[in-house]
């Protein structure tokens, strides 16, 4: 009966953030230009959604890699905030092809989170390996790429630049530090993190890797937000969020826009 009901409520607190109707409300709103696109790789096809900004000058493009719940109406507003601030964005869904017909976040409903654990490593970096060399090659984009992911994301971006020498930032957010330190050493750009005070499942490992990413000689700038929890810069959109996450997710928007306009 207690198993019955965790797994009720993790049903329940799934639902509650794949709904995010207020995210798709600033979708449907948004003066910018957002798209599907499907991102072709060997014998894959991965269904992405990409923001483009409004300037007049090629821009830099960032890579979003969606939380554990795949890619939501939230994941698909942070490429039209990032478009907003002069960025081109694309989302992919990684989770392409492991739902019904073929589909993918929408179609697993509460299957995601099975279905996003059971995605193999090599799968994860070509899918972002196509999505990186894609946006790199339009003609508005200048030719750099950051990659930035949230939750789940967070992690496979610390991951991802032990994998891509081309990208030229990872923003990770509140991920799993990857437990292979060795592949630290293959890092070619600098890593910037962002962690809640209250999620120390998380931010309880910062300060090895910084000790470990020192010793291998690159950069990794970890800040921890006070008083935030995990999954800040969502529930800090929500207009029924706390606080602190609210805080945290402006301090956190202000430094992210601070790190792109270094690149």
């Amino acid at each position: 009966m207690k198993q019955f009901v965790l797994l009720f409520a993790a049903l329940i607190a799934a639902s509650t953030v794949t709904a995010q109707d207020w995210a798709k409300a600033r979708l449907k709103d948004s003066p910018r230009h957002g798209e599907w696109v499907k991102v072709k790789h060997g014998d894959r096809e991965v269904q992405s959604f990409i923001t483009y900004p409004e300037v007049k000058e090629k821009a830099t493009a960032v890579v979003v890699i969606h939380e554990i719940f795949g890619l939501t109406d939230w994941a698909r507003n942070v490429t039209d905030e990032l478009a907003e601030a002069g960025y081109i964005a694309i989302a992919p869904d990684l989770l392409s092809g492991k739902g019904p017909n073929g589909g993918g976040t929408d179609e697993l409903g509460n299957g995601v989170g099975k279905a996003i654990q059971s995605l193999p490593p090599e799968q994860i970096t070509a899918d972002l390996d196509a999505m990186v060399d894609y946006v790199s090659k339009l003609p508005s984009c200048n030719g750099k790429v950051v990659v930035m992911g949230f939750c789940w994301g967070g992690g496979q971006t610390f991951r991802y630049a032990t994998n891509n020498k081309d990208i030229k930032a990872a923003l990770s957010f509140y991920g799993p530090i990857p437990s292979d330190t060795d592949s630290f050493a293959r890092i070619a750009c600098p890593v910037y993190g962002f962690y809640g005070e209250n999620d120390n499942r998380i931010t309880a490992s910062v300060p090895a890797a910084a000790e470990k990413m020192k010793t291998a000689g690159k950069t990794y700038e970890p800040v921890t937000y006070d008083g935030a929890g995990h999954g800040f810069m969502r529930s800090g959109e929500d207009p029924k969020g706390e606080a602190a996450n609210k805080k945290a997710h402006d301090d956190a928007w202000k430094r992210v826009k601070e790190i792109l306009k270094k690149i």
